[in-house]
C-alpha cells in the first residue's frame, strides 16, 4: 500500500478534488491524504462538482500540512505553484515530489454560469491528472 499526499494552499478545493479520484482510481487500496499549507474550509463547489461525477468528498476535512510531517509518504504531490514553493521537507527523503500546477476556480470571478464552469474545467483536468499518475504510479 502506498501513502500519498496531495498539497494545495487552502485544501479547499484542487487537493480535495484530488484525494476523491485518487481514491476512486484506486478503489481505496491506497492511503491518499490532502492537505494545505493555509487550509480553509472545503468549498461547497468542489463538492456539489464531484458530486456530479459520483465522487463523494462532502465527509473529507481541511488539514494543515503540519498534521502530516511525521508520515512516510512515497508521493507528495503538489497541485498549485504556491505550495510547491512552500512544501516544508517530509523527513522521509525518499518521498517522490510530483508538481502539477491548477488553477484555483475559487478565484474565479464571473458569474454562476462562468463559476461552475471553473469548476467543472479544474476538476476534469484533475481527473485527466489524477488517471495517468494512477496508472503509472499506482497500479498492481
Amino acid at each position: 500500500m502506498k501513502k500519498v499526499i496531495v498539497l494545495c494552499t487552502g485544501n479547499s478545493c484542487r487537493s480535495q478534488m484530488a484525494q476523491g479520484f485518487l481514491n476512486y482510481f484506486t478503489g481505496n487500496r491506497h492511503s491518499i491524504y490532502s492537505a494545505g499549507i493555509c487550509p480553509h474550509d472545503i468549498h461547497p463547489l468542489a463538492i456539489k462538482t464531484m458530486s456530479e461525477l459520483g465522487i463523494d468528498i462532502s465527509f473529507h476535512t481541511s488539514n494543515d500540512i503540519k498534521e502530516y510531517l511525521d508520515i512516510d509518504f512515497d508521493y507528495i504531490i503538489t497541485v498549485c505553484d504556491h505550495a510547491e514553493e512552500r512544501c516544508p521537507i517530509f523527513p522521509n527523503a525518499t518521498a517522490k515530489r510530483i508538481h502539477q500546477n491548477f488553477q484555483d476556480p475559487s478565484k474565479m470571478d464571473g458569474n454562476d454560469d462562468q463559476i461552475n464552469q471553473a469548476f467543472e474545467s479544474c476538476r476534469d483536468k484533475i481527473s485527466e491528472f489524477c488517471l495517468a499518475f494512477c496508472k503509472k504510479h499506482l497500479s498492481n
